[in-house]
């Protein structure tokens, strides 16, 4: 960790680029072109930097990054966590999450996907974790909510965790556990018993946080103080 500015470690962090391989905004109508310039993915002082802004930019209004481990860093089971600050607004919807390695061949949902945490901007105090898998995926995912009280996620680090085995997912903001899902807790098959890989996103708009508004600022950013993962 050094005190320029450069770009995530290459050797664990690749980036997906553009508007989704439909260009359908990844299957949520989501607004943003990501890509991988400084200007919207940069480590400064050690913290990573996301930043969502407003321009045109290939045919968006938007850009900001997305960045996942796929084929660098996949792992079964453990604690994973990260210390983030969180943007702010209506409309941006910044994600720790996680998708089964093997994807590419066992198309979402029947992958599985854990959001350690997702964030609707325009609700600073609440986050979500969530599990999705084959019959309990989009609307019908499972999961809970946690709620900040007399503080925000946008002013302050807070660290986002699971600790995932063979029976369980648990969902952790700072030291608190506040949700624990198992296999009878779903309604379909339990998908989370293979490797995983982490992804780490700013997305503007889209069916999960609708459209930034007039009172929403951009330039806006998430920044991520660490990523860990434990065996």
């Amino acid at each position: 960790e050094n005190n320029e500015d450069g770009a995530p470690n290459s050797e664990v962090w690749t980036y997906d680029i553009g508007n989704g391989p439909n260009e359908d905004g990844w299957g949520n109508q989501e607004l943003q072109y990501y890509t991988d310039r400084s200007e919207n993915v940069t480590v400064r002082n050690g913290v990573l930097i996301i930043t969502a802004r407003e321009e045109s930019f290939e045919g968006a209004n938007y850009t900001s990054a997305r960045l996942l481990t796929k084929d660098l860093f996949e792992q079964q089971y453990g604690r994973f966590e990260a210390r983030i600050q969180l943007p702010w607004g209506q409309g941006l919807w910044p994600a720790f999450w996680m998708l089964g390695a093997d994807i590419a061949i066992n198309p979402w949902p029947g992958a599985g996907e854990i959001d350690i945490m997702e964030n609707r901007g325009q609700e600073p105090t609440k986050i979500e974790g969530t599990v999705h898998g084959p019959g309990y995926s989009g609307g019908e995912s499972v999961g809970k909510s946690f709620e900040l009280t007399n503080d925000r996620f946008d002013t302050g680090f807070h660290v986002f965790g699971i600790e995932w085995g063979p029976e369980s997912i648990r969902f952790y903001v700072d030291d608190v556990l506040y949700n624990e899902i198992t296999p009878g807790d779903v309604p379909g098959e339990w998908v989370f018993n293979k490797p995983f890989f982490m992804l780490m996103n700013v997305a503007v708009g889209g069916s999960f946080v609708g459209s930034p508004n007039s009172d929403t600022v951009f330039p806006q950013r998430m920044l991520v103080d660490y990523v860990r993962v434990y065996r």
